[in-house]
């Protein structure tokens, strides 16, 4: 029971002291860059009101909907071991499949060129 004490001693006071640094040491200097908001690149004092590009969503969406196919084929190693690991591997080729006739579409669409 004494080493579960000191463990949880231990750990406690590691946690505080990061904890403490993480709040003590950007106040040592702080500038004009550090203590304005990030506000995606845009002015925060100026108008809410500024039209931009629809490109950034579509890269964001891009970027989740390529996020999403890791987190389907995460799995993939673990259902080889399945009794039919033929199945598995039609579900991932059935996912890279439709996942790239989905960028070769935007791409021959010019949804992803930056410049007009």
């Amino acid at each position: 029971m004494n080493l579960i004490t000191f463990i949880v001693a231990l750990t406690a006071l590691i946690s505080l002291i990061l904890a403490t640094l993480a709040f003590w040491l950007p106040i040592l200097s702080p500038d004009s860059e550090k203590m304005s908001p990030y506000e995606c690149g845009f002015d925060p004092l100026g108008t809410a009101r500024l039209p931009f590009s629809l490109r950034f969503f579509l890269v964001a969406i891009l970027f989740l909907l390529f996020d999403l196919e890791i987190a389907l084929l995460l799995p993939l190693p673990w259902g080889d071991q399945l009794n039919s690991p033929l199945t598995t591997s039609l579900w991932a080729t059935t996912i890279l499949l439709l996942l790239t006739l989905g960028l070769v579409y935007e791409w021959l669409q010019g949804g992803l060129e930056w410049a007009e």
